[in-house]
C-alpha cells in the first residue's frame, strides 16, 4: 500500500504538470502561464523546468530523503514537474507522463531500501551522521518570522520580534523544567521552538495587517483574474485526488512537506512536526494563493495544509478523506482569499518575505548541519572540506544553490571517507 501511494502521487502529479494544471515549483507557475498564453514554446518551457528543478532534486530533495529515509516532497514533485513538462502535451504524451511519473515515484521508494542496505555494507556507514545535516534546522526555524519582519518592516521591529520569541522560548524551557503545567495529574511539556514560532508569526501578521490598501489604489484581484480562478476551480477534482494521496502518504510517515518537519519525524516527534507544518502553511498561503490567482496554475500540494492533515489524522483513510476535503475548500476559497489579500497588501507582500526568510535561514542552518555531519564522518577533514566546498562554490558563481552545499558536501565527505579507509589512508571513525 505504501508503494502504491507513492506511485500514484508520481503519476497524478506528472499528469497535472503535463496538462499545465499544477506545478510544485513556485517559480515555474508564471512561466507555465506564459506557455498557456502562447508567448513561450513547449520546448523552451521544458528546458526552463529542467534548469530550475533538476538541481533542487539532486542537491536538496534527495539528500534529505536519504538522511531520514523519509521522502521529502521536493524529491518527488520537482521531479514530476520536469517529467510532465518535458513530455509533449498530446493524446499520447499525458499517459506517458503518468507512466514515467509513477515509475519515478516507485524508484524513489524502492531506492531508499536499497540505499539503506548499501550503507550497512560500507566500511564507514555515514547514514546516521548524515541525519545531523538537519539538526540545526529544527532549532533555528523559530527565527524566520523575525527575519521576515526585519525584511518587510525594518530591523528594529525584527529585533523586537526575535527578542520576544527568544524570551518565550526560554520561558517554555523553564515551565517544562519545573513541571508547572498539569492536565488531569499529567505534566504537560511545551514545545519551546513551537512556542517561539507562534509568537513570531503573531508579530509578523500583526504588523502585516496594519498595512491597508490606500483608498483608490486597491485592485480587485478576484475580478481581474476571474478566468484563471475559474480554470483552477474546474480542475478541483484532480487537486482532491493528489491532495488525498499526499495526506495519506504523510499519515503513513512516508513523506514530509519540508526539511524541518522531516527531521522532527525522523526523531519521532510527529506532533511537533505537525505544529511546524501549520506555521509553514500559514506563511505560504499568500504566496501560493497570489501565484495561483495570477497564473491559473495551482500547486499539487495547495497551501500545504494537507501535510498538517496527514500528521494529525488518527489513521490513513481519514487522512485521505480530510485531505481531499481540505484542498477542495482551498480551491473554492481562492476568490475570497484574493479579496482578503487585496484588502491587506501587507499580508500579500509577506508571502514573498516569508519565503525569502525561510530560504536564508535554511542556507545557514544546512551549512552548519552539513559541517557537523561531515566532521562526525571524518573528524577534522569534514570541517575543512565543507568550508572549502562552500567558498569555491561562491567563487564559481554559485552553480549549486547555497541550501545544497551542506547536504551534498556531507554526502561527498562520506564517499571520500570510504575511499580513504579502503586505501588505508584513514582509520574508521569511532
Amino acid at each position: 500500500m505504501e508503494t502504491l501511494f507513492v506511485i500514484l502521487i508520481g503519476a497524478v502529479a506528472a499528469v497535472l504538470a503535463n496538462r499545465n494544471i499544477a506545478v510544485f515549483n513556485d517559480g515555474l507557475r508564471p512561466i507555465v502561464s506564459e506557455h498557456i498564453e502562447g508567448s513561450l514554446k513547449r520546448r523552451e518551457l521544458a528546458i526552463t523546468a529542467f534548469a530550475m528543478s533538476f538541481g533542487l532534486v539532486i542537491g536538496f530533495g534527495i539528500p534529505f530523503t536519504l538522511s531520514a529515509s523519509i521522502i521529502l516532497i521536493h524529491s518527488i514533485l520537482l521531479g514530476t514537474d520536469i517529467i510532465g513538462l518535458v513530455v509533449p502535451k498530446n493524446k499520447w504524451g499525458t499517459p506517458v507522463a503518468a507512466i514515467i511519473g509513477g515509475l519515478y515515484g516507485w524508484g524513489l521508494i524502492a531506492g531508499l531500501d536499497g540505499f539503506v542496505k548499501l550503507f550497512e555494507h560500507l566500511p564507514v556507514n555515514f547514514l546516521d551522521p548524515l541525519g545531523e545535516v538537519g539538526t540545526p534546522v529544527v532549532v533555528t526555524f523559530m527565527a524566520f518570522p523575525a527575519l521576515a519582519v526585519a525584511m518587510q518592516f525594518g530591523i528594529k521591529k525584527g529585533i523586537l520580534t526575535f527578542a520576544v520569541a527568544a524570551i518565550v522560548r526560554q520561558l517554555a524551557v523553564f515551565v517544562n523544567t519545573e513541571g508547572l503545567l498539569h492536565i488531569g495529574g499529567n505534566t504537560i511539556s511545551l514545545n519551546q521552538e513551537g512556542m517561539a514560532l507562534i509568537v513570531g508569526m503573531i508579530f509578523l501578521f500583526g504588523y502585516a495587517m496594519k498595512e491597508k490598501a490606500e483608498q483608490g489604489s486597491s485592485i480587485d484581484l478576484a475580478a481581474v483574474f476571474s478566468d484563471k480562478v475559474n480554470k483552477i476551480k474546474k480542475n478541483v477534482i484532480f487537486f482532491m485526488i493528489v491532495g488525498a494521496l499526499i495526506a495519506g502518504a504523510t499519515n503513513l510517515l512516508l513523506m514530509a512537506g519540508d526539511p524541518i518537519s522531516l527531521n522532527l519525524l525522523a526523531e519521532g516527534k510527529q506532533t511537533d512536526a505537525g505544529i511546524t507544518s501549520i506555521a509553514r502553511a500559514i506563511g505560504f498561503i499568500p504566496l501560493v494563493a497570489s501565484t495561483a490567482i495570477a497564473t491559473g496554475v495551482y500547486s499539487p500540494v495547495g497551501f500545504t495544509l494537507i501535510f498538517v492533515v496527514g500528521l494529525f489524522s488518527p489513521n490513513v483513510w481519514l487522512a485521505v478523506i480530510i485531505g481531499a476535503v481540505v484542498i477542495f475548500g482551498e480551491v473554492m476559497l481562492l476568490s475570497a482569499i484574493a479579496k482578503f489579500l487585496d484588502k491587506y497588501p501587507g499580508v500579500r507582500n509577506s508571502g514573498e518575505n516569508i519565503r525569502s526568510a525561510m530560504t536564508k535561514l535554511l542556507e545557514v542552518a544546512l551549512l552548519i548541519g552539513g559541517a557537523n555531519a561531515s566532521n562526525l564522518i571524518a573528524p577534522g577533514f569534514g570541517f575543512f572540506f565543507i568550508a572549502g566546498f562552500y567558498l569555491l562554490n561562491e567563487a564559481a558563481g554559485r552553480p549549486l544553490v547555497r541550501m545544497a552545499v551542506g547536504p551534498i558536501g556531507a554526502i561527498a565527505v562520506g564517499i571520500i571517507a570510504n575511499i580513504l579507509v579502503a586505501l588505508g589512508l584513514m582509520d574508521i571513525p569511532q
